[in-house]
């Protein structure tokens, strides 16, 4: 029984001279083609032998028993097909006459191959075109590019675009190179049966390697994502995470949690935290907080006080990021107010400060070293006081 082997196929379908002199090479080395799939080709081993390969094509992607009979009757014999292209070999002894004498009249088969691959590639650049500006919304649209690569929400479908883009780049490549080896059959110049195709090859399986890792890991993401994210009613009594609480900056006996407005799945969503990760910020966590001092009134006499505190974390792989982000969940969260209400502040425990103040809400952006922290309370407390509680709770490294 000859035993079959598999090998990625060297370089792209368009390139017929090297992909005849790749299955003659291996001939020679006693592999003997038998199957074209999309990525690899099949292969027999046996004896070595000195062969010849041709590539017939054709629109259709079956080739006539009569064609194959006339070929058959010169000494080529029939191989296999892949696509439009269809594979024909001779022992070399045999000195078979060319499927084609003349280069003119082979130019002429390529004419709706050439109009195939153009419209071909007109459409994937078409839907390149229509991805890229979809992604260049999510990027830039709220001018938030490093919070969108910390969320990791476009992760995936960036990766897909530049996949997408290097197809685009391949199928333009090959209405190229299939015109240019028109032009040249017109001009007489023959098909290179003898093509070097290792440096081909080489950049080629490099390349299917890398997009076989980064799209396989970029499938991963999104599950991986589902796994860890989790959400949870947040315990009254202090817990050990990031994130600053209400009794922290009230500092009042009489604060007790307020009624929750909104409960499902058995969480209380005004007082929750939630745990995510993305590739580039593995550890996330976002809470918030609703509080009611009984007996107190607003300053306004509206109704009873209730703060409330909510609190973004961020633990990123890349500490350089910090600043960018600050910067970022400062645009995304400045809604009508202008950057100069917020100002530049030194902390001895901070790398980076900014707050901002008005009376009924205080923001506070920190970092240190790759913490990043995002606290916005309403209503009374010290600004200060929230200041010292982020510098405290940014350090904390949760499970």
């Amino acid at each position: 029984m000859n035993k079959t082997i598999y090998k990625l196929r060297p370089s792209d379908f368009w390139r017929i001279g090297e992909h005849e002199s790749w299955f003659a090479d291996l001939a020679a080395e006693g592999l003997f083609l038998r199957k074209m799939g999309i990525h690899f080709a099949k292969f027999e081993k046996g004896e070595p032998k000195n062969m010849r390969y041709r590539i017939e094509v054709s629109i259709s992607k079956k080739i006539s028993a009569d064609q194959i009979e006339m070929y058959s009757e010169t000494g080529w014999a029939y191989v296999t097909s892949y696509g439009s292209f269809h594979v024909f070999s001779s022992p070399a002894e045999l000195e078979a006459p060319e499927l084609h004498t003349d280069p003119a009249e082979q130019s002429y088969t390529l004419k709706e191959l050439d109009r195939k691959l153009a419209f071909n590639s007109g459409a994937v650049i078409i839907g390149m075109i229509l991805m890229i500006g979809m992604l260049g919304s999510i990027w830039f649209l709220d001018g938030t590019p490093t919070l969108v690569l910390v969320d990791g929400i476009a992760v995936q479908q960036t990766i897909l675009a530049i996949f997408l883009a290097y197809t685009a780049y391949n199928s333009l490549q090959a209405t190229l190179s299939i015109r240019d080896l028109r032009k040249r059959l017109a001009e007489g110049i023959p098909i290179d049966h003898h093509a070097s195709w290792k440096k081909k090859h080489t950049l080629h399986t490099t390349v299917a390697f890398v997009f076989t890792v980064l799209v396989g890991l970029s499938a991963i993401i999104p599950f991986f994502q589902l796994m860890k994210m989790d959400t949870k009613t947040l315990p009254e009594k202090n817990v050990d995470l990031p994130i600053v609480r209400l009794a922290d900056v009230e500092n009042n006996p009489d604060l007790v949690r307020a009624e929750s407005a909104y409960l499902d799945d058995g969480v209380d969503w005004g007082n929750r935290y939630s745990y995510d990760w993305s590739p580039l910020a593995p550890v996330q966590y976002e809470a918030d907080e609703t509080g009611l001092v009984p007996g107190k009134l607003w300053d306004d006499k509206s109704g009873e006080y209730s703060p409330g505190i909510s609190t973004q974390y961020y633990q990123l792989r890349i500490p350089s990021m910090a600043d960018n982000l600050i910067s970022d969940l400062i645009e995304r969260y400045r809604y009508e107010h202008t950057q100069a209400e917020y100002e530049e502040k030194n902390h001895p425990d901070l790398d980076h400060l900014v707050v901002r103040v008005e009376d009924s809400m205080n923001e506070v952006y920190a970092s240190k070293g790759n913490a990043v922290m995002y606290v916005r309370y309403f209503v009374y407390a010290d600004v200060d006081l929230v200041i010292e509680n982020v510098a405290k709770k940014i350090t904390i490294i949760p499970d």
